[in-house]
């Protein structure tokens, strides 16, 4: 699975970067696109200056070069020197026609500048088909002092002109950005249906493996059981019974853990609360696993505080969180060494749970408390079991509004703490 996982992380890593150079360079075109509608308008209303000029005498030397007479300080405002007073209404027809004539359909503020008194003299709303406001009474036509007078042309909505004539080309990158949109979704939902599959089939394996076993077992010990005149191997009998006792226990046990985290799973962990010690919930988990630690030789050190450490919790989750961490503890080390821990930090207690077992690589300690999951050495899981018990914990833990957390080096062994309000 970890195989499979990786090559689908790949195929995911390359299509986003894939879409994102595709994201980049539609963004770039859009850039370019808006910089020639910028410098197409500014040719346009240009050549329609130019055009006003051969239209009206509006300077003494009509063989000056156009581009001498006009100023253009900002990209929304031309100034066009006059040498005379022209003609208002001529003035305004042939602005009006000139910037139709040559494209420029949206809406201008025009104003003239007096050079003796400091001050616009006149103004004009300019109103064109792509005008977006009615005209005001007081022009926003910026004033800008200078030794001549002038005529001064300012487009208020020039950014949002350029901006519609590029209407097909962002409705084409927004339609674009959708199905590239749609598709990393797409992929996203397949990756997903893919390893969810996948954990599916590893946790009917491990199911069918955590079984498997127990019910061979029962199954050879009830064949020696069946045999004829066995009441007469009293010791054998008896042997071989208590094969079946610790097989059926070993099963109910592990049914009883799937039926837990599967309620668990199907809605919000329903907490009965009550107060108790915590030191004294540790060591009745710890004497719950007695046999395993016999059976696995391991080595349990407590260092409770002397002080009863009290909380408001649910006892039955909270020992199953304990016995399901020191377990994890046992199973996870050749010669188990464990220390549990408690402690006080302001109104939270800390409790931890430290072994010397393989230890968690870093890139799955993120990982261990999801479902199903178990890590792994290559391809073969070195301990039994369903990947649930860590998500169980987990859950336990956010019911409780607590904290779980996991500090781990591969061959060093693991410590999980757990920090939780005393009252």
């Amino acid at each position: 699975m970890v195989i499979r996982s990786k090559t689908l992380r790949l195929v995911i890593l390359i299509s986003t970067v894939l879409m994102a150079i595709i994201i980049g360079l539609q963004l770039y075109w859009l850039q370019k696109v808006y910089r020639y509608e910028e410098k197409q308008f500014n040719i346009n209303v240009s050549k329609s200056i130019r055009g006003l000029y051969d239209d009206m005498e509006l300077v003494n030397d009509v063989s000056d070069n156009v581009q001498k007479v006009v100023e253009n300080p900002k990209p929304d405002l031309y100034l066009l020197r006059i040498d005379c007073s022209p003609y208002l209404d001529s003035l305004w027809l042939n602005l009006k026609a000139e910037l139709t004539d040559f494209d420029v359909y949206t809406d201008c503020e025009a104003s003239i500048y007096s050079h003796e008194k400091n001050a616009y003299i006149q103004e004009q709303y300019i109103d064109l088909p792509d005008a977006y406001h009615a005209p005001k009474e007081k022009s926003n036509n910026p004033l800008l002092q200078r030794d001549y007078s002038y005529i001064a042309l300012y487009f208020p909505h020039r950014g949002e002109y350029i901006l519609k004539q590029m209407y097909f080309w962002m409705a084409s990158s927004g339609i674009l950005l959708l199905v590239l949109t749609a598709f990393g979704a797409s992929i996203f939902y397949l990756y997903r249906q893919k390893f969810l599959n996948e954990t599916q089939k590893d946790f009917v394996n491990n199911f069918t493996h955590e079984f498997k076993t127990p019910l061979a077992v029962i199954k050879i010990a009830a064949e020696v059981l069946r045999q004829p005149h066995i009441e007469e191997k009293p010791e054998k009998f008896k042997s071989y019974a208590t094969i079946v006792d610790e097989q059926a226990t070993h099963l109910q046990g592990q049914i009883q853990r799937l039926l837990e985290i599967a309620y668990t799973d199907s809605k919000k962990v329903p907490l009965e609360k009550e107060d108790f010690d915590v030191n004294e919930l540790l060591t009745q988990a710890i004497t719950s696993l007695h046999p395993v630690i016999e059976q696995k030789n391991a080595q349990i050190k407590t260092v409770f505080l002397s002080n009863p450490v009290m909380v408001h919790a649910d006892k039955y989750y909270l020992q199953l969180t304990f016995i399901n961490l020191i377990e994890n503890a046992i199973k996870y080390a050749p010669q188990p060494q464990i220390e549990i821990s408690t402690a006080v930090e302001g109104k939270y207690c800390i409790i931890n749970i430290k072994d010397n077992g393989i230890g968690i690589d870093k890139s799955h300690q993120k990982k261990i408390f999801d479902p199903f999951f178990r890590v792994t050495h290559g391809d073969i899981h070195t301990v039994k079991g369903f990947g649930l018990g860590l998500n169980f914990v987990k859950k336990v833990m956010d019911a409780h509004a607590a904290k779980i957390e996991v500090h781990s080096e591969p061959g060093k062994g693991s410590t999980f703490t757990i920090r939780m309000a005393t009252i």
